[in-house]
């Protein structure tokens, strides 16, 4: 398996982000994360993951750690393949998202393109015992779910989930839903 790649972006695709390594293009599907990593620098290395079908080799890309971890746990869901997997860990940090699958948080799984009620319940059920078992840092003021609570205020003022979750994700976590659904509605 191919773990990580150091080399030069040298362009991007359709496909991906293209690597030079030692003089072979590699094209790699990678997370907005990873894509930002590989701006405007001489040589990055990135995580990767390598998967194999019969028709292709696909290589995936991840900034950290956390990313494709939340990756390969996402593979192992029952009718989530490697595009679905890649859309979710880009659709937020992947602390958030083991938060949201601690917090039982399915609605933060539906607000993504591709993924349905059904699938992000999957998700949520498949996925907690896994990562139950790993530490998630959940602030003291998880009980109340702020971030639940602030989006589901937005979704009331007739946002959809997805496009609560986009607001709220260019607003301060660290403040109380209230203050976080002014900033999305001043923003808006």
């Amino acid at each position: 398996m191919i773990a990580q790649l150091r080399g030069r972006p040298v362009a991007r695709t359709a496909e991906g982000l293209v690597l030079d390594v030692g003089g072979v293009g590699y094209v790699v599907q990678a997370t907005p994360a990873a894509l930002r990593k590989a701006d405007g620098v001489v040589e990055v290395t990135l995580l990767t993951y390598l998967n194999v079908r019969e028709d292709a080799l696909q290589l995936f890309g991840f900034a950290e750690p956390g990313e494709r971890d939340l990756f390969v746990h996402l593979l192992a869901v029952n009718g989530v393949g490697p595009k679905v997997a890649l859309a979710v860990v880009s659709g937020s940090p992947a602390a958030e998202l083991r938060r949201a699958i601690v917090l039982e948080d399915a609605a933060r799984f539906q607000a993504i393109p591709g993924i349905g009620k059904k699938t992000a319940e999957r998700i949520v059920l498949e996925l907690k015992e896994r990562i139950g078992a790993e530490p998630v840092s959940i602030s003291p003021a998880a009980g109340s779910r702020p971030h639940v609570v602030a989006r589901d205020a937005l979704v009331e003022l007739g946002y959809s989930v997805a496009e609560a979750e986009q607001a709220l994700a260019v607003t301060d976590p660290d403040l109380p839903p209230e203050e976080r659904v002014r900033q999305a509605l001043r923003a808006a």
